[in-house]
C-alpha cells in the first residue's frame, strides 16, 4: 500500500484538525468514514501489526462505547477483540491514518509530518 488510508469520522475534532493539516500540506489521502467503511479483519491485523503498544494503541478505552461493553477484553483473544471492533468501530481511536508502513493514531503533529514528508520524498522520486 503506498497511498495515505485516513480513517476517519466527520463529527470528530481530532478527525477535523488532521483532515485540514493534510490539505493545508497538499497530502494526497483516500478518506475512509470508519463507521461505513470500518477496516477489515485483514487491515486491522496490519494496523496492529505497526502499532507499538499494540491494541491499547488503537482502542477507544474512554469512550462509551468501550464503557458499555459487558465483557472485559483483556480476557478476549485477539482474533475475538478484532471481530468486536468490526461490530463496534466506535471502539477504535480515531483519526487512524496510514501508509501501510507507518500508522498514526489520533491527531499526532509529529506523527503527521512524519507520514507526509515521507509521501513527499515518494512522489518526487517516483
Amino acid at each position: 500500500m503506498d497511498e495515505l488510508i485516513f480513517f476517519t469520522y466527520p463529527s470528530c475534532t481530532s478527525c477535523r484538525k488532521t483532515k485540514k493539516w493534510l490539505k493545508t500540506n497538499e497530502v494526497d489521502f483516500v478518506e475512509r468514514h470508519l463507521f461505513r467503511e470500518t477496516p477489515t479483519l485483514e487491515e486491522l491485523f496490519h494496523l496492529l501489526s505497526m502499532t507499538t503498544e499494540g491494541l491499547d494503541e488503537l482502542l477507544a478505552t474512554r469512550s462509551q462505547s468501550f464503557k458499555n461493553l459487558k465483557q472485559d477484553v483483556n480476557d478476549l483473544s485477539l482474533s475475538e477483540v478484532v471481530n468486536l471492533i468490526i461490530q463496534e468501530p466506535k471502539l477504535l481511536k480515531r483519526p487512524i491514518l496510514t501508509d501501510g508502513h507507518k500508522l498514526v493514531v489520533g491527531y499526532n503533529l509529529e506523527g503527521l509530518r512524519s507520514l507526509s514528508s515521507k509521501k513527499k520524498i515518494f512522489k518526487l522520486s517516483s
